[in-house]
């Protein structure tokens, strides 16, 4: 197992990542403390790995909820479910949550424990590479609204973070080929050396070799509590977390949620991310084709669907969180390992980023 800290202050908590996490009581124990525990999963995961985490919680008062399974239950009734449930248990204040599932699963528990009673203890167990590396870490809890993605949410740290890779066994390889679209996002925004190492390393990650997993969830995840640490609530260097991102959340919001993942739909806002800093001269096209490279080794689409014109993605992406006073601000690279948040970007880049004829690919799978 190895263990990394995000600084909060009385805040901080642990990250464990390991194999056999949740064979493990001493890893999960600790972090409980309250007498009763509510435990938030769904109807995929459940089945798959929930005796192991029911066996963890044996001789403590539990109540066990399931979701549906989906970005499109990513919504205000999703939580009002869950609140409905935990208050139908005489839940109270000194209950604490534990996300047992995917991204998904780890921003609706969150944000329930944030806002039941005006917030709970919880415990992120994600069980997809996805939020291992990314949703898992940092407190960014949320729901969708039909206009916009994660636009509706809290801030609200968990008490730890406990990362067992053996889930990604049963992990549909369309799931992990999304959740690689964020280990590469790291070695782009700020770590050249990772980006390297997963060069060398990718197709051992796609095949989930144990120490190759372990290590780049580490990498990944050091990464982002760091980032953490320094801007908790995305005031500043935090947004570099979401280099592909605006381009991703409106190909997300345009062809409906759940149509494509969202590490797939950040895989293709990467690749535009790239392409659109090399036409401003930023990114070496050496750079670039090395980032399109690697993004097309883990599996993912380089160009965004043609379903979604330019003017259609001009609309979504002004909606995006980062848009302050009316100007579209974007993650763009100056290098690999260097990443910028920018709003002063001539328009012609960015049309020339956005789709303009029929011949681009239409989905993934």
């Amino acid at each position: 197992m190895k263990t990394l800290n995000v600084e909060l202050g009385s805040r901080s908590y642990p990250i464990h990542v390991g194999e056999g996490l949740l064979r493990e009581a001493q890893v999960l124990r600790p972090h409980l403390r309250g007498q009763r525990l509510v435990v938030v999963s769904n109807e995929t995961v459940a089945p798959l790995h929930g005796d192991r985490l029911r066996a963890l919680l044996d001789g403590q008062d539990f109540t066990w909820i399931d979701l549906p399974d989906g970005e499109r239950f990513k919504t205000l009734a999703t939580v009002e479910s869950i609140l409905t449930r935990m208050l139908q248990a005489r839940l109270d204040r000194g209950t604490t949550l534990i996300a047992f599932g995917g991204g998904v699963v780890g921003d609706v528990a969150g944000f329930a424990a944030a806002i039941y009673q005006r917030g709970i203890d919880f415990i992120q167990v994600p069980t997809t590479l996805l939020s291992q590396v990314d949703s898992s870490v940092g407190g960014k809890t949320g729901v969708n609204h039909p206009l916009g993605k994660n636009m509706i949410g809290a801030f609200h740290q968990p008490r730890a973070v406990i990362i067992d890779i053996d889930t990604l066994r049963t992990l549909p390889a369309r799931e992990l080929r999304a959740g690689v679209a964020e280990v590469i996002k790291y070695g782009l925004i700020q770590d050249a050396g990772f980006f390297d190492w997963l060069e060398v390393n990718i197709e051992r990650l796609l095949a989930l070799e144990p120490e190759i997993v372990i290590e780049a969830i580490h990498r990944s995840c050091a990464c982002k509590a760091e980032v953490v640490a320094a801007d908790e609530r995305e005031s500043g260097r935090r947004a570099l977390l979401n280099l592909g991102h605006t381009f991703g959340h409106a190909i997300e919001t345009g062809m409906g949620y759940g149509e494509w993942l969202h590490g797939e739909a950040v895989g293709t806002g990467m690749a535009m991310a790239a392409r659109m800093s090399e036409a401003m001269g930023w990114l070496d096209p050496a750079d670039r084709e090395r980032a399109e490279s690697l993004i097309a080794r883990a599996g993912l689409q380089l160009h965004p669907p043609e379903q979604i014109d330019a003017a259609r993605f001009r609309e979504l992406m002004a909606i995006d969180k980062k848009v302050v006073n009316g100007r579209l601000r974007l993650v763009l690279l100056q290098a690999i390992g260097a990443a910028v948040v920018t709003a002063d970007f001539p328009p012609e880049a960015l049309e020339a980023t956005l789709p303009v004829t029929s011949s681009r690919a239409t989905g993934v799978g």
